[in-house]
């Protein structure tokens, strides 16, 4: 075992920058950081809207309610490897290519959004209703319950969201790995899976384990922190 471990060890892909593990490592960070940076900037209004337009009294609204909530239902439910492949012209288009990090991260965020939209728009199903027909008696116009009450009291389901929709986009950059977008998931696929060096594997399965532990960690201490619920008890 400990020869093996040596053996392992002396794999130049972990000690050379590029195209190495640590160079993959970084890459599946920042494929993760932008999509998710972008999935909550028009995922969380989505969420809103969706929970706003729900049960309006406009049958127009209502209308567009359902084709949008259509829309991210089908989305949501879509497997993430034929989505990407099937969006290999779009990404092209927007890109200018059909790999790479910059390219994958179309399908990521549009992957994404629907099931984070989804999570948002259930935190905030969450709030007693009772609490924003207080502030709804006081005066108050809609932005202003959904700036001082709706979000502030689905805060912690929100980071509790994030984090989970963070979890799920790591495992989509492995799997957009294959289609070579680069990262970790790249890695393990031509270098391990292909290139029969099991190390490799076992080395992205041990470093995606540890990202997605310290995303979770940090995620439930944040959830911890907001949430004044858990203050006062």
């Amino acid at each position: 075992m400990i020869e093996t471990l040596q053996e392992w060890a002396q794999n130049p892909l972990f000690h050379r920058w590029e195209g190495g593990l640590w160079q993959n490592t970084v890459t599946t960070l920042y494929m993760t950081g932008v999509t998710m940076a972008l999935t909550v900037l028009l995922g969380l209004p989505l969420g809103i809207a969706l929970f706003e337009t729900d049960g309006s009294a406009s049958p127009m609204v209502r209308t567009i309610n359902q084709i949008v909530g259509f829309v991210v239902n089908v989305l949501r439910s879509f497997p993430f490897f034929i989505l990407i492949i099937a969006l290999i012209p779009f990404t092209a288009a927007i890109t200018g290519r059909s790999t790479g990090p910059n390219a994958a991260m179309v399908a990521l965020t549009i992957a994404a959004v629907p099931f984070a939209a989804r999570l948002f728009e259930l935190n905030l199903r969450e709030i007693p209703a009772g609490k924003v027909e207080a502030v709804a008696m006081m005066g108050a116009s809609r932005w202003q319950i959904i700036r001082q009450v709706l979000i502030p009291e689905a805060l912690p389901g929100i980071i509790g969201s994030i984090t989970t929709t963070t979890i799920a986009v790591i495992g989509y950059t492995a799997m957009a790995g294959s289609v070579n977008s680069g990262g970790l998931g790249q890695l393990a696929y031509n270098r391990g899976y292909t290139g029969y060096q099991t190390e490799i594997i076992v080395a992205t399965v041990v470093l995606l384990v540890v990202i997605v532990v310290a995303v979770q960690v940090i995620g439930s201490r944040l959830s911890r922190l907001v949430d004044h619920r858990a203050r006062t008890s």
